[in-house]
């Protein structure tokens, strides 16, 4: 991947002149700046990166610059990352299973947060970080439902489990906390309540007051056009019930969006390479590229198609199988997506809210991957 170094307009103004063969992302900074303020003004409390949903150097550039000044790292390149471009922002190691090696790498480069969900993982953090000024975290899960995937599945102890984990921090002489994932792409502002009012319990049985309560991740990003994410309804909801919970006296608040900072700061456009009969879409791009994720999470629906000259193809849409490149049959989004009917080859499908999980995970499987990315003043 590489980062042309000309500001364009827009994407349609690239597309139109450098006629590009290969998948181009387009890069927005005023965009992710603007996204982090909003994340800023209106979650109650601190407000950090998931480092893993786009870990470019210029995304946590600019996210410094917008004001974020802590990073949920979960490995050591993610923490030797963000040591050298935010020196000063806090870091999270909230990856709850770690090696030994990972665990004195993390206390050589001073992180001084790390998350837990199993006794043997404890007794490590116990062994091998110094108490003092550190704190842990006690992640807990939850059978909720409204997110694409549950991350429970991997990750989180039982009710019962977390409140003798978080008696167990604070006897060790650790910042007893708390923390929570409710599920990526999480659209149901409830399951916020539900994890608040969970802690709440797990305080409760275990006779320590957290410190801080992590939110999680699980923000939402604008995937579909007629679902709006109700980001100011979540935060007012977090703030409305910790409160409630903990009697006005909340823990210290943190949340740690990934998906829902990032992903509308990017638009990918890939390329029309053939049209199989007028039925099939085949992409120079796919499942093994920047769309790694679609399969999971399902389809974005916020697509146009750009011809060559730079113009909006606007035929009346008709729903179309889309392929990548690739000599895989998986390779492939996920149901039928309406495209314009005047679709042609060479054309570009450009895909809004692009910029989580999709750089990052992008591949060189059988050939294909090439992508550059384009910084833009506007995706519009």
């Amino acid at each position: 991947m590489g980062l042309s170094k000309t500001i364009w307009a827009n994407p349609s103004e690239f597309l139109r002149i450098q006629q590009p063969v290969d998948p181009v992302m387009f890069f927005a900074p005023s965009v992710l700046q603007a996204t982090a303020r909003r994340f800023l003004d209106g979650f109650p409390g601190l407000v950090t990166y998931a480092v893993k949903s786009n870990p470019d150097e210029m995304v946590i550039q600019n996210l410094v610059a917008a004001g974020i000044s802590g990073f949920d790292v979960a490995s050591p390149a993610e923490i030797e990352l963000i040591a050298r471009l935010a020196p000063s922002a806090a870091m999270h190691y909230n990856n709850p299973v770690r090696a030994r090696h990972e665990i004195g790498y993390a206390v050589s480069m001073g992180v001084r947060s790390y998350s837990v969900d199993s006794h043997s993982e404890l007794a490590k953090l116990i062994e091998m970080v110094p108490a003092a000024g550190r704190e842990i975290s006690v992640r807990f899960k939850l059978p909720v439902n409204g997110a694409a995937y549950n991350f429970g599945a991997k990750f989180g102890a039982t009710e019962e489990v977390a409140a003798a984990l978080l008696a167990r921090v604070a006897e060790a002489g650790f910042i007893p906390s708390l923390t929570f994932h409710p599920g990526t792409q999480c659209t149901d502002p409830m399951a916020w309540d539900a994890y608040l009012r969970a802690a709440g319990r797990i305080c409760a049985r275990a006779g320590v007051k957290a410190a801080r309560l992590n939110t999680g991740g699980g923000f939402p990003s604008h995937r579909l056009w007629g679902e709006v994410p109700e980001l100011d309804a979540i935060f007012a909801l977090i703030g409305r019930v910790a409160d409630e919970v903990f009697e006005g006296a909340p823990p210290a608040l943190v949340c740690e969006p990934g998906r829902a900072l990032v992903a509308e700061s990017f638009t990918l456009a890939a390329r029309v390479k053939a049209l199989r009969d007028d039925t099939h879409v085949f992409l120079n791009d796919g499942t093994y590229g920047s769309l790694d994720e679609l399969p999971i999470t399902g389809i974005i629906d916020r697509i146009a198609v750009v011809a060559p000259d730079g113009n909006r193809r606007r035929a009346a849409p008709r729903p179309r199988v889309i392929f990548g490149p690739t000599c895989d049959s998986v390779d492939r989004l996920p149901g039928e997506v309406a495209l314009p009917g005047d679709l042609a080859e060479g054309d570009y499908v450009v895909v809004s809210g692009m910029g989580a999980y999709s750089t990052a995970t992008n591949t060189r499987f059988n050939g294909f991957g090439a992508l550059a990315i384009a910084t833009v003043m506007s995706l519009g």
